[in-house]
């Protein structure tokens, strides 16, 4: 799968929040938003580590890299 993917559908999940207070820091609408959480469409570099700020996480948690073989 070449889609890239992340992980704040999951993180916000774990931290109870909503992705309408998410949409409300970021001062984003809450589509724009909701197609980041559902990865229809992914936030650029800038946007991604803001999210990573406001959730109080590393971005790289963020990054879901299902291309990337660990098993070398």
């Amino acid at each position: 799968m070449d889609k890239p993917m992340n992980r704040i559908k999951e993180v916000l999940e774990e931290k109870g929040i909503k992705q309408t207070w998410l949409a409300e820091k970021l001062g984003k609408s809450f589509s724009i938003v909701n197609s980041y959480v559902c990865n229809r469409r992914q936030p650029g570099l800038e946007t991604l580590f803001q999210i990573a700020e406001i959730l109080e996480i590393e971005a790289k948690q963020l990054i879901e890299n299902s291309n990337y073989n660990t098993n070398q």
